[in-house]
């Protein structure tokens, strides 16, 4: 794939998609931005679920202090 790049055909393509990149983004910042609140709102669950990984679900808590409200 490297190879492919480096090639004047992989030049060219990465050229092009540079700057249909560029005029895609300046022509259409206000459609980008008025997206990101909406894409804010539905990366939350995926955000959820990728910070509770750790936690095992919940296994590791018990269960006494946890119905008694951590009294120590």
């Amino acid at each position: 794939m490297s190879a492919f790049l480096r090639s004047r055909t992989g030049l060219v393509l990465l050229a092009f998609l540079a700057i249909a990149a560029f005029f895609l983004l300046t022509e259409h910042t206000a459609h980008v931005l008025g997206v990101l609140p909406y894409a804010l709102l539905l990366l939350c669950p995926l955000l959820h679920v990728f910070m509770h990984h750790g936690h095992e679900g919940h296994s590791g808590h018990d269960e006494e202090q946890h119905l008694q409200g951590d009294k120590r």
